[in-house]
């Protein structure tokens, strides 16, 4: 019985020159450089999570318009979003009262600190989404790069079957089938880096959506001086005698 082709990656790669060795080593750069971003952006995702809580369950449970200066002196979390968000919110809003509000301009003081943390917040965002590019183009270049080193595979393989002058089945088969690894390496590349592309975003939106909803009740602690509590709005809406008789009946 005759023996089968028997594949070898490693040797196909090495003798397909410079240019099959390139792409190989490409792909080893891409798909390290991608798992770093990863597994780091996965890790820092996790943590702001969890320090976004903490500090917003700590800020709200100590803080009120009279103390915000002396909390936010006293708390050292300059590496945290939601501390930077504040510290810049109440230097827009000690700034207003120091120079705009003698102007008489236009601008008042809610539309000057809303402004101040918009921008706070961009920025943020997009030191959050810093590697992002480098992930979204591995996932779609990755796969191109894979498939170049197939069609050179495939050109090597059969310029040798050429000057061999033996075409057969078997021996087109085994070259071009090793050929094919290329591209498989590249999707191999490229499919993780994709799925973590999508997480990572939607994680930072997660992210950005608490900063956002932080800013929020901070704009409205710094200009209507308390934070707003729909609770506490439909008691005081409600008469009393009708809170009486809604309790009545929903016992």
């Amino acid at each position: 019985m005759q023996k089968g082709y028997e594949f070898n990656s490693l040797d196909f790669i090495a003798a397909g020159g410079m240019v099959s060795m390139s792409v190989a080593i490409i792909l080893l750069l891409m798909s390290i450089v991608s798992w770093y971003l990863i597994v780091t952006k996965g890790l820092l995702a996790w943590r702001l999570r969890a320090a976004f809580k903490a500090y917003a369950q700590e800020f709200w449970s100590k803080v009120n318009l009279s103390n915000l200066s002396n909390f936010l002196s006293t708390i050292k979390q300059d590496d945290l979003a939601l501390a930077r968000l504040a510290k810049q919110a109440l230097a827009a809003s000690e700034h207003f009262q120091l120079y705009e509000a003698k102007k008489n301009g236009t601008v008042g003081q809610d539309e000057f600190v809303a402004r101040a943390m918009n921008r706070t917040i961009a920025d943020e965002s997009a030191q959050m989404e810093n590697g992002l590019t480098v992930l979204a183009s591995v996932g779609s270049v990755a796969p191109f790069v894979g498939l170049f080193g197939t069609v050179w595979g495939i050109y090597h393989a059969l310029a040798s079957i050429s000057l061999s002058g033996q075409a057969t089945l078997d021996k087109v088969a085994g070259p071009v089938g090793e050929a094919l690894i290329m591209t498989a390496l590249g999707l191999a590349v490229a499919i993780p880096a994709v799925l973590a592309y999508n997480a990572i975003v939607r994680s930072n939106l997660m992210l950005t959506s608490q900063i956002e909803s932080f800013g929020y009740d901070l704009h409205n602690l710094l200009i209507t001086g308390a934070v707003i509590n729909p609770m506490s709005n439909i008691k005081a809406v409600i008469p009393a005698t009708e809170r009486l008789h809604a309790v009545e009946v929903s016992a």
